[in-house]
């Protein structure tokens, strides 16, 4: 796969990543900070690195399953590897501009 392609699939991505909301937060998970890392490998594997606006949140499972399937199912990508991690543990810094305005954080 070339820089191209690759750019391409992982822009798709951001966009469907933009489509998943918290279930807590009226703002998408990737304006939210939440989404750490996205790349993907030759084999067209989508790895996704990201984490919780709270470790103890209570819809985890849904989320990192909407996610999962989303991604999979984005053209150019075969299957999702997610990882899940707290470190850095999120903050509100990790916010976009779009999601503070939308927060009335702006």
């Amino acid at each position: 796969m070339d820089a191209s392609e690759q750019l391409e699939i992982e822009t798709r991505i951001g966009e469907v990543l933009k489509s998943i909301f918290d279930p807590e937060i009226p703002v998408n998970i990737y304006d939210l900070g939440l989404i750490y890392d996205i790349s993907v490998d030759d084999d067209h594997i989508a790895h996704i690195t990201m984490t919780l606006t709270a470790p103890n949140c209570p819809m985890a499972e849904q989320l990192i399953e909407e996610v999962k399937y989303k991604v999979a199912g984005v053209k150019g990508v075969k299957d999702c590897d997610l990882k899940l991690t707290f470190n850095p543990r999120w903050d509100k810094s990790m916010l976009s501009d779009e999601a503070k305005l939308e927060l009335g954080l702006l």
